[in-house]
């Protein structure tokens, strides 16, 4: 994952090798690099060239301490910087309501129906929850028999009317169900299709105006890079959806669409899926995923420490001020 990125990043650190300290040609020349390897990575040119303009307002001025060297001062606030690009703070899942609803979207083959029984599995293995899936895909038997086989791998009910051309009927009896029957989590997987149509943004549209989830999420192929970015955008303006599901990560990713998602529509990443068994499943966070970019975990935490005992010394230098 991201590996290719990360070579890159990899290189552009190392223009900094054997300089003493931080300079305005020396950052200049490896932000450069930077700035490709994100473009390379299939990010907005306007969301990398913000980035790396941040750093470098960051970087110059920056007092490299006697343990650093320049290059791994650049490396932690260009990790500091990714990780706010995709969100900062961890954002978990709401689940207020009972039960709680949750509608599921996003384009045919973005991995939803898949991606619906590793919430529910989630849900249930680590939140103790009793979900419900619902099957509201009525124009693709094969989507219903899907989600009734991933329901049946991870051991939650799937509540399905394969005769039944009303997603909005069907998802507003599923709740009855529910309620009568002990589930406190609703999860409603939608149809999906080839690309963004009208009827299909009118009917999802319907369904969350009828069901009045607590959380929309939109799940997406992290594989297809910006257009991920630009058919969430395109979903967020109707559905106004509370957060981001990226799909795939263990595939071959550039990483476009993790570092651009949030930076352009505005919504938080809340998991990611990186792999097809149904335990495959973590919540995301920011700053973990930005330390997986870099490869440079050892690094960022030594910098860390070597800030910490800095200021320490400072704080000591510093005479106390003692009020008669």
């Amino acid at each position: 994952m991201f590996n290719n990125l990360s070579d890159k990043l990899d290189k552009a650190f190392h223009i900094l090798k054997g300089h003493g300290k931080i300079t305005e040609v020396n950052v200049a020349e490896t932000l450069k690099e930077v700035r490709r390897a994100l473009l390379d990575a299939d990010v907005n040119f306007k969301i990398a060239k913000d980035f790396t303009t941040k750093v470098k307002e960051k970087a110059i001025g920056q007092n490299v301490l006697t343990t650093l060297q320049p290059g791994q001062l650049l490396v932690k606030i260009v990790k500091d910087e990714l990780t706010e690009l995709m969100g900062g703070d961890a954002t978990g899942i709401n689940l207020s309501g009972n039960p709680t609803v949750i509608l599921m979207s996003g384009l045919q083959g973005s991995g939803k129906t898949t991606f619906s029984g590793k919430l529910a599995n989630y849900l249930k293995t680590k939140k103790g929850k009793k979900p419900l899936l619902v099957a509201c895909d009525i124009y693709r038997p094969a989507a219903i028999n899907q989600l009734h086989i991933v329901g049946d791998q991870v051991g939650v009910e799937v509540y399905s009317e394969p005769e039944n051309k009303n997603p909005v009927d069907i998802s507003l009896k599923a709740i009855a169900y529910a309620k009568a029957n002990g589930f406190n989590v609703v999860i409603v997987d939608t149809a999906g299709r080839l690309a963004i149509d009208g009827e299909m943004m009118k009917e999802i549209a319907a369904i969350k105006k009828a069901i009045g989830p607590q959380e929309t999420l939109f799940v997406v192929d992290s594989m297809t890079g910006q257009d991920a970015v630009n058919t969430a955008e395109a979903f967020n303006q109707t559905l106004n959806f509370d957060g981001v599901v990226l799909t795939k990560l263990d595939g071959d990713t550039r990483g476009g669409a993790a570092l651009s998602i949030k930076y352009q529509v505005g919504k938080p990443i809340k998991f990611a899926s990186n792999g097809e068994k149904m335990e495959a499943l973590d919540q995301f966070y920011p700053d973990r995923m930005a330390q997986r970019i870099l490869g440079m975990g050892d690094i960022v935490s030594f910098v860390e420490k070597a800030q910490e005992q800095f200021d320490e010394k400072e704080a000591k230098r510093k005479p106390r001020i003692i009020v008669p």
